[in-house]
Formats: C-alpha cells, sequence, structure tokens
C-alpha cells in the first residue's frame, strides 16, 4: 500500500516529467491546437485532456494503491514514442496539421504513458487503461480515413433521408447524394454528414460506459448500437429540415435551426439510446447483487 507521501513525490515527478515533454513538443502541440480551433471536425480535442485528467482523479484511491514502477516496460515507450515524435515532428507538413501531425502526437502521447509506468507502475497503468487510451482521441484521423468515413456518413444519412421522404409522400428524385424535391434541390454535403455530433455521440457512449458499467461488452455493445442511431439521426435531420423548406418555408435550408439546431438532433440520438443503456446498466449491476445477496445468505445461514 503506497503512501500518501510517496504517492504525492511520484505525482509532483510525473507532472515535472510531462511538463518537459509538452516543451519538447511544443511545435506539434501548438499545430493541433490550432487545428482544433480551425476546424468542426476536431474541436473535441481542446477537452480530451481535461476528461482524462478528471477521470484519473476520480479514481485515484484504485489507481494509486499501489506503486511498483515499471522501468522496462516504460523505456521501450520511451523509445518508441521519442521515434514517433522525431519522424513526425521533422516533417515539413507538420505545420499544415497533415496526416504527420497525428504521427507526433502519438508519439507524445507514448512519452506521457512511459513516465505513468515509470512513476506509477504497471498497476497503476492497468487500472487507468481507460482514461490514458481516451488520450487517444487527440490524435487526428489520417486523412484518407476521416475521408471514407465522412462517406460513408454521407451515404447512410442520404439512404435514411430518402426513406423518409417516401414515407412522407414527397415526391423526389435522387442522384447519388442529390435530391430534387418540389421547389428545392439539395445535395448531402460533408458539410452535412454530421462528423462533429457522431463524434460527440460515440465519446458520450464511451464514458457512459466506463462510468456506469463494469462489463466490457456491455460498453461495446452500447457504443455499436451508437452507430446506426447516428445515422438514423443524421438521416432525420436533412429530412427534416428539407421537408420544412418544402411545406413552410425554404428559409429553413439555411436558418437558425440549419446552423443551431443540432443539439436538439443530438438530444434525439440520446433519446433513442437511452432505453438500451438503461437495461444495460440494470442488467450489469443485477448480476453482481445477486451474487452477493446469495453469498450474504450462504454466510447468514452458516450462523449457528
Amino acid at each position: 500500500m503506497a503512501t500518501r507521501t510517496a504517492r504525492k513525490r511520484s505525482t509532483i515527478w510525473f507532472a515535472a516529467y510531462a511538463t518537459v515533454c509538452a516543451v519538447a513538443f511544443w511545435a506539434p502541440l501548438r499545430s493541433l491546437m490550432q487545428v482544433a480551433l480551425a476546424s468542426d471536425t476536431y474541436s473535441h480535442i481542446l477537452v480530451v485532456p481535461f476528461v482524462s485528467i478528471v477521470l484519473v482523479w476520480m479514481k485515484r484511491e484504485r489507481l494509486f494503491r499501489t506503486l511498483e514502477p515499471n522501468r522496462s516496460s516504460a523505456a521501450v515507450l520511451f523509445c518508441g514514442g521519442a521515434l514517433l515524435g522525431a519522424v513526425g515532428w521533422r516533417n515539413p507538413s507538420l505545420s499544415a496539421g497533415g496526416d504527420w501531425l497525428g504521427l507526433a502526437i502519438l508519439g507524445f502521447l507514448c512519452l506521457i504513458w512511459a513516465g505513468f509506468l515509470f512513476f506509477y507502475g504497471a498497476s497503476a497503468f492497468k487500472a487507468g487503461l481507460f482514461p490514458l487510451l481516451f488520450l487517444l482521441l487527440m490524435v487526428p484521423l489520417p486523412t484518407f480515413v476521416l475521408d471514407r468515413f465522412i462517406a460513408w456518413l454521407q451515404v447512410g444519412s442520404a439512404d435514411v433521408a430518402e426513406w423518409i421522404f417516401h414515407l412522407s409522400g414527397t415526391p423526389v428524385l435522387r442522384q447519388g447524394l442529390i435530391f430534387a424535391l418540389p421547389q428545392v434541390t439539395i445535395e448531402v454535403a460533408k458539410e452535412c454528414s454530421g462528423i462533429r455530433s457522431t463524434q460527440a455521440l460515440l465519446i458520450t457512449c464511451l464514458l457512459a460506459g466506463y462510468l456506469f458499467m463494469r462489463t466490457n461488452w456491455r460498453r461495446a455493445v452500447l457504443l455499436v448500437a451508437a452507430v446506426p442511431v447516428l445515422i438514423v439521426k443524421n438521416g432525420v435531420r436533412i429530412a427534416t429540415l428539407t421537408l420544412l423548406a418544402v411545406h413552410v418555408d425554404p428559409s429553413f435550408l439555411t436558418g437558425h435551426l440549419h446552423h443551431d439546431g443540432g443539439f436538439l438532433f443530438f438530444a434525439l440520438a440520446m433519446l433513442i439510446l437511452l432505453p438500451l443503456f438503461r437495461w444495460l446498466q440494470n442488467a450489469d449491476c443485477g448480476a453482481p447483487e445477486s451474487v452477493t445477496n446469495s453469498s450474504k445468505s450462504v454466510r447468514s445461514s452458516s450462523l449457528p
């Protein structure tokens, strides 16, 4: 059992080490902040480190119960991080926020994980695996991966919107991602893919599963279930705005509901997932309780 003084000393050393790493990687970290501020796709990056810190603080008693520094594993991670950082940092496309920026940030994270292993040990690293891996959300996706994901969202959302158009009885002619309706023609462009709300929904499901469930397979079920829901949510958003433009006022395609109403459809997605979340949570909490109650009954029956 680690003493309070030992935990405090390790935390001070780790904070100093992390600060040195941040200073050494200031150029890619600054580029990352610029990308996050300039792009809706990566706006979540600004809050990821703070969420990880809060999660570690919430689990601090269990994480830092024992301190057994793992120097060998830390050295391997450190060397890997230094190599990734050197390759990514020296690339001329770093300042433009290209794919090499993700490589440099991944190298920085490897150094942070190495420091955590060195100062806190493997036991603490394993207990804090989710908050540590959550930092991977800071790494920008390669362009070809992001483009394919956005294209998949576009097609899926367009399919759902087309189904809603037919269900409403509205005449529609579709050519790829372009829809021709009475008085209105729309295109499901990249900006209509819902990539920002998609990331927000997936991150919310990740955190909800970690905080309120205890088995990994139930957390995975919640995360996988969010994928079709986010497609349906975005298709409903496109169809709603378009039908309002057709039957009420064309300005709905350019008004406040279009630009600022995303939270309403995000709330719709959360409401769709809520019954599944509650069922998974109750099933997750129910099994341990039954086991505990049965063990209590056995102990009580054995008493004279």
